[in-house]
């Protein structure tokens, strides 16, 4: 799944368009690589967002097959980290 679908349906960022526009201005990365709105994530894969006053670490733990809930949004993924933007 794209990235910027992913974080859109996991509630992270509030719009799809927030998450491409972070993905263009190089606030998003995929294993430690830059990563395009058009980046495949994958289980496993671990993404640092760079948005809202925070840098956030989080592992994919699973890829949804639809849209998903809110309340359920956080069992696709484990926070490892969130520390604030200096």
């Amino acid at each position: 799944m794209r990235i910027d679908v992913l974080l859109n349906k996991l509630c992270l960022t509030k719009t799809r368009s927030i998450a491409k526009n972070a993905a263009d201005k190089g606030l998003l990365q995929i294993n430690g690589k830059p990563a395009k709105a058009s980046a495949i994530v994958k289980e496993g894969d671990e993404i640092v967002l760079k948005l809202y006053g925070y840098a956030n670490l989080l592992r994919i733990t699973e890829i949804p097959s639809g849209n998903v809930a809110k309340k359920d949004a956080g069992n696709y993924y484990q926070m490892i980290s969130r520390e604030p933007i200096e």
